[in-house]
């Protein structure tokens, strides 16, 4: 027997949120969209009339199993205790959180209700990060020694001024690594833990907000890894997200989430040459919903089985942990007053 749709309730109307909506639409049967939470009534672009609207979780007044947080971050907290009071599920845009004490609450709140948390990290899901990570556990790449993380992406004045809370302290909690690269700290973490050390310098270079815009951080890890990890909303015209990889087996990158070099002894490529992943350099549009696709896909089956997700609130935790350590171990002082 076919189980019935898993019925989102999609908290938020901004722009994030049409990606939700169309996600939870491609999904059906297996999902449905029971309704919206918003504060100022709207629905996101392309759902329907029909779709009831309500002010907040606790007052939807249709059945539903769980929500997607497509909000602000300062305020995933309060969508996430709110839908945990109600026994739902939670799935949660990037990042978890913006702060400590927010993401504990989040993973505590869930973690007593007995409900599952997740977190939209889909390029977990792209298929040669996944092969990738399957090496890395493996051990035949060998010793890393290096790696580079460069997100190195362009946004206009326009991107900043389209909403309020963009590049404030209190709603995105950081600029260019919290909002633009949180993906990509994700990786770092999935691929190889956390760093036993962190330096950075940060800074505002163009745009009038409260947040970085530029930065750079020097990562060492416990087995002696050393890795640089740049993120930046000022270089014009926008360039792919590029991961470069040095291992005693060789040396790869990816640019994308695909593999564009490959120089490793002994083990063939295991690229798919057949996916493309969104390409935020320019623009924070999605016009590709596959990843969020295989995330929500992934979330249902979690909270349906018990299992763990592909990208828990624990894990996803550590993006944000990352974050805030780079803007907690910047030497230039100039954004968040250093250390």
């Amino acid at each position: 027997m076919t189980p019935a749709p898993f019925r989102f309730v999609l908290v938020g109307s901004g722009g994030i949120s049409r990606a939700y909506a169309q996600s939870i639409a491609r999904l059906a049967p297996a999902a449905d969209l029971a309704a919206v939470v918003s504060r100022s009534g709207r629905r996101p672009g392309g759902v329907s009339d029909d779709v009831p609207v309500f002010p907040d979780v606790a007052s939807v007044a249709v059945p539903f199993d769980g929500v997607a947080l497509a909000t602000p971050n300062g305020a995933h907290r309060e969508g996430a205790l709110a839908a945990a009071a109600l026994g739902k599920h939670v799935v949660c845009e990037k990042v978890l959180a913006a702060t400590r004490a927010d993401m504990d609450a989040m993973i505590d709140a869930c973690a007593a209700a007995g409900v599952t948390l997740a977190v939209t990290y889909q390029r977990r899901a792209s298929p040669d990060n996944v092969a990738l990570k399957r090496l890395l556990e493996s051990g035949r790449l060998g010793r890393v020694f290096g790696v580079d993380m460069e997100v190195k992406f362009y946004r206009d004045a326009g991107y900043y001024g389209s909403a309020a809370y963009r590049g404030t302290r209190a709603m995105d909690g950081g600029g260019a690594y919290m909002q633009q690269a949180a993906h990509n700290a994700d990786l770092l973490c999935w691929y190889f833990g956390m760093p036993d050390r962190v330096v950075s310098m940060l800074a505002r270079r163009v745009h009038s907000i409260e947040v970085e815009d530029h930065g750079a951080a020097l990562l060492h890890y416990p087995d002696g890894m050393i890795a640089t990890f740049t993120a930046s909303t000022v270089c014009r015209p926008g360039l792919a997200t590029r991961l470069s990889l040095h291992a005693e087996a060789g040396t790869l990158v990816l640019e994308n989430d695909r593999i564009v070099l490959w120089r490793v002894e002994g083990i063939e490529n295991p690229t798919d040459p057949n996916y493309a992943v969104h390409d935020g350099a320019t623009s924070a549009t999605v016009s590709d919903t596959a990843g969020h696709e295989a995330i929500l896909r992934d979330f249902i089956e979690a909270a349906r089985t018990g299992r763990e997700p592909l990208a828990s609130g624990r894990a996803a935790r550590d993006a944000t942990e990352l974050i805030l350590r780079i803007y907690e171990n910047d030497l230039l002082g100039e954004v968040f007053g250093g250390s």
